[in-house]
C-alpha cells in the first residue's frame, strides 16, 4: 500500500516510534528515523530497514526542541527520500512533579518537544504534501491527551495541545488529499516502562511480575500492556483507504483506560 512513499516518523531511535516506523516500513514505506541513540545502533537499525523491509532509510538527529532543526529535518527527507508523505508526530519526553514544585525549564521542554514540535513539523512538511494532493499526519498524542494524571501537569496540557492541534490541522486540509488523526496509547511495554517497573518493585521489595501488574491496575483495565506493534499496526490503518473518512480523531489504543 505505502510502496513509493515517505514517511518521517519523529523519536523512532526505539519504543512506540520504532515500532510505527518498522510498520510502515514493512508495507513499503521509505523511511526517515529521529532520535537519540548510540551511533553504532542507529547504523545497525538503518541497515536493518534496507535489508529486511527493502526501502530507503534515512537518520535525522535533529532536536524536537528546536525549530530549525525541525525544518531541517522534513527539508532532509524530502532531498532524501523525494518527499515527505507521512508524518508521525511521535517524539516526547515527560516530568512528574507537582504543579507548584514543576520546573520552569521541564515545563518549557515538555511542551517544545511534545507539542510545539509538532506544530513545526507539521507547518514544514504541508507543502510537499499539498504539492502531491496525497498525506497522513499522525500525532502520537496519549490518554494524557483525553484524561489526566495528577503531577503531569506540562505532558497532560501538551497532549491535550497535541488533540486539539490535530482536529484543527484536520478541518484545514478536509478538502484536499490529506489526512490528519491522532493515535492515544495507555501504558506501552517500552524499555522506559519495563525500567519504572524494576524500579518500582525495587522501592516496594516485590516482584517484577507484581509491579507489573499493580502499574496496569491503576490505569489500564485489560491488565495488559499495548505494543509498539500494535500502535504501529493503527497508524498503517490510519494511512491506509479504509480510514478515508477518519478525520481529526483521537483513537485510544489503552486496554480500556479511558472508558473508565
Amino acid at each position: 500500500m505505502l510502496s513509493g512513499k515517505a514517511a518521517l516518523v519523529t523519536g523512532s531511535t526505539s519504543g512506540i516510534g520504532l515500532g510505527i516506523a518498522r510498520t510502515l516500513a514493512a508495507d513499503g514505506a521509505d523511511i526517515l528515523l529521529n532520535g537519540f541513540g548510540d551511533p553504532a545502533l542507529i547504523d545497525e537499525l538503518l541497515a536493518e530497514f534496507k535489508s529486511e523491509y527493502r526501502v530507503k532509510a534515512a537518520y535525522s538527529p535533529a532536536d524536537m526542541s528546536k525549530p530549525p532543526d525541525v525544518a531541517a529535518m522534513v527539508a532532509q527527507a524530502a532531498r532524501e527520500l523525494g518527499g515527505v508523505d507521512i508524518l508521525v508526530n511521535n517524539a516526547g519526553i515527560q516530568h512528574v512533579a507537582p504543579v507548584e514544585d514543576f520546573p520552569i525549564d521541564k515545563w518549557d521542554a515538555v511542551i517544545a518537544i511534545n507539542l510545539s514540535a509538532a506544530f513545526h513539523a507539521i507547518r514544514a512538511a504541508l507543502p510537499h504534501m499539498k504539492a502531491r494532493n496525497w498525506g497522513r499526519i499522525i500525532n502520537t498524542a496519549s490518554t494524557h491527551g483525553l484524561v489526566a494524571s495528577a503531577n503531569k501537569a506540562a505532558y497532560v496540557a501538551a497532549k491535550h495541545g497535541v488533540v486539539g492541534f490535530t482536529k484543527v490541522v484536520a478541518l484545514e486540509v478536509a478538502e484536499l488529499g490529506i489526512r490528519a488523526n491522532a493515535i492515544c496509547p495507555g501504558f506501552v511495554l517500552t524499555p522506559l516502562v519495563q525500567k519504572q517497573i524494576d524500579e518500582r518493585a525495587v522501592r516496594e521489595k516485590i516482584s517484577v511480575e507484581t509491579a507489573r501488574t499493580e502499574l496496569l491496575r491503576e490505569k489500564q483495565p485489560s491488565l495488559e500492556f499495548a505494543t509498539p506493534e500494535q500502535i504501529g499496526a493503527a497508524a498503517l490503518f490510519l494511512c491506509s483507504q479504509a480510514a478515508a473518512q477518519i478525520r481529526g480523531i483521537a483513537l485510544p489504543v489503552d486496554g480500556g483506560w479511558t472508558a473508565q
